[in-house]
């Protein structure tokens, strides 16, 4: 069990590491289903607690990028209007769930597909951030599966989630696919592709790591 669960978890490190070259072969293999594929990437992303662990951010600029390459099966009007779609089914699927599960969620034990610690953390961003968590959660891995979930809990009216909803998920599609479309054909770009995509992933995990060295060493501080 534990060897196939670190498989998968390689298999998606390598995946989104080469995931232009991976976008590529699955648009030559699948044509216009490669629609579908990315659809159902986006909303288990943000729709389902137990996968915060696939691509996001890079999978947005990835995909767009791939849209601007001549003769490419893929329209970049159509990809944002699908990636916008997934994003806001999977925060309101995450919602409704978080909604019928209830604060006794906060008990559950950790697992290979659950950590509650990501849940309390998350809950601690929202008593930062208030309704806004919503939006600034969609540039953040982990913290943007769990943002919707968490809200549904408790931490937001419904009328108030979706609308926050829909704006992150403008924002986050519009800013990462579209870059992608205009910028990732550049030689410099084209290049370093790959450096592109690891930069992309630090920084997005860079403002939840410096809150956690932070709340390390206000820790120590009050020992």
């Amino acid at each position: 069990m534990d060897n196939s669960f670190t498989g998968i978890l390689f298999a998606v490190a390598d995946f989104i590491i080469h995931i232009d070259k991976h976008l590529q072969v699955l648009a030559s293999e699948y044509g216009l289903w490669l629609y579908a594929i990315l659809f159902l990437i986006v909303f288990c992303e943000t729709g389902l607690v137990v996968t915060p662990f696939l691509p996001g951010d890079s999978l947005l600029f990835a995909a767009g990028s791939l849209a601007s390459i001549p003769g490419s099966q893929l329209d970049p009007h159509l990809l944002f209007l699908v990636f916008f779609v997934a994003a806001v089914l999977g925060d309101t699927v995450n919602y409704s769930i978080g909604h019928a599960l209830g604060p006794k969620v906060f008990d559950f034990r950790k697992s290979r597909l659950f950590n509650p610690g990501h849940l309390e953390k998350t809950r601690e961003f929202f008593e930062k951030y208030g309704g806004k968590a919503i939006i600034i959660a969609r540039f953040i891995p982990i913290i943007r599966t769990f943002a919707p979930f968490v809200a549904g809990i408790g931490a937001m009216s419904y009328p108030k989630f979706i609308l926050f909803n829909i704006l992150g998920a403008i924002l986050w599609v519009g800013l990462f696919s579209y870059s992608g479309y205009y910028f990732g054909q550049l030689p410099f770009i084209q290049e370093n592709f790959k450096l592109l995509i690891i930069g992309i992933i630090l920084f997005s995990i860079l403002p939840p790591l410096i809150e956690y060295i932070k709340h390390r060493y206000y820790a120590r501080s009050d020992m």
